[in-house]
């Protein structure tokens, strides 16, 4: 990664006493992550760039939040490419966006108060000036801050859309996750338990993590893909097929879960890791005409199309959070010059459960 500036953020007093809501403003910096170069294949530190700039001037209406946690997430990996996808790509030179969580240090917005918790889509940089009605302010009395980045933001919901509206769990199933050590995978097992699963399989590289999804994270069963061809160990765990897969990463997972998959069984699309970094064609199962005679149900999905369930997601996992019946866990890297590093963790699976970088 290069770096134009990386000194610590500097300050100047400069009030705001035109902000119906304000306290006194005092910064005129800060650091911020741009896209240096496009990456062919493999990204690397060097595609990145880490940048002091101004903090905008507040408007009305706007407010100016120090983040103090990010996201870096598996699909940035796509918005790096200068190609036609669901959402944009990230601009050449400009800084990278991603979900954050700060604190509001100065407000120019009647609706958002200086002191707020607030979650927004401006992250990989130290500060944020944003509209008022593009944040949501978060109730952090019974949680930390950063779980509304993990379970309780769209990791979470993700897995609960993709168990209960995309591939539904009936009581009784199997269901297999793969990818299932990480950030939704973690969560997606205990879910697919709460929601009447009989038997939960996931599958995740190495020996640690494995011990993890069964000790920690409720799998029935985890199959190490480092271990041995993953078909044959899908086949044995579950000999009578599965009714439901999650799918994270594509490639030979996607092609043992239909070979195991039970006829009618659903499966929720949400990823493909393995295939994220490729630079031609990636090849689709070799066994695909099996989802046609076993009439499979593959449905691709993106989380955005299930905001709807939310509030009801939100009830539920702050239940089990506060009860304590919903483990998670978090790998974190320190300080926004290390976001970079996280984010090339995630891709390469160095990560249990959610990748954060703290920023304070």
């Amino acid at each position: 990664m290069s770096a134009s500036s990386s000194a610590s953020l500097s300050a100047v007093s400069a009030a705001s006493s035109s902000a119906p809501s304000t306290s006194p403003r005092t910064v005129v910096t800060g650091r911020e992550i741009r896209l240096a170069s496009r990456p062919v294949g493999a990204p690397t530190e060097e595609n990145f760039e880490l940048v002091t700039a101004p903090v905008p001037q507040l408007g009305e209406g706007e407010i100016l939040v120090r983040n103090t946690w990010m996201s870096v997430d598996p699909y940035m990996r796509g918005r790096m490419d200068d190609a036609e996808s669901y959402i944009p790509p990230f601009g050449l030179g400009a800084v990278l966006e991603g979900s954050a969580v700060g604190e509001v240090v100065a407000s120019r917005s009647d609706a958002v108060p200086v002191g707020a918790t607030v979650s927004h889509f401006a992250g990989w940089r130290e500060y944020a000036v944003l509209d008022g009605a593009a944040v949501s302010v978060l109730d952090v009395s019974a949680v930390p801050a950063q779980a509304y980045l993990g379970p309780l933001g769209t990791t979470g919901l993700t897995a609960y859309a993709a168990l209960t509206e995309v591939a539904p769990v009936r009581p009784g199933d199997t269901v297999f996750i793969s990818g299932a050590a990480g950030a939704v995978g973690s969560v997606a097992g205990q879910i697919a338990r709460k929601l009447g699963a009989a038997r939960v399989i996931g599958s995740a590289g190495g020996p640690e993590k494995t011990a993890k999804l069964v000790n920690d994270f409720g799998y029935d069963t985890a199959l190490d893909y480092r271990a041995g061809a993953i078909a044959a160990q899908l086949a044995e765990a579950a000999p009578d097929g599965i009714d439901v897969y999650v799918d994270h990463v594509g490639g030979d997972h996607l092609e043992a879960a239909i070979a195991s998959a039970a006829t009618g069984a659903r499966f929720a699309l949400v990823g493909a890791i393995s295939g994220y970094n490729a630079t031609g064609p990636v090849p689709g199962p070799h066994n695909l005409f099996q989802a046609y005679t076993k009439r499979l149900q593959l449905r691709g999905m993106l989380v955005s199309d299930h905001f709807g369930l939310f509030p009801e997601f939100i009830e539920r996992a702050v239940g089990w959070l506060t009860e304590g019946s919903l483990h998670t866990e978090e790998t974190v890297f320190e300080g926004i010059e290390q976001a970079p590093a996280a984010f090339l963790g995630v891709l390469s699976g160095v990560n249990t459960g959610k990748m954060l970088v703290r920023l304070t």
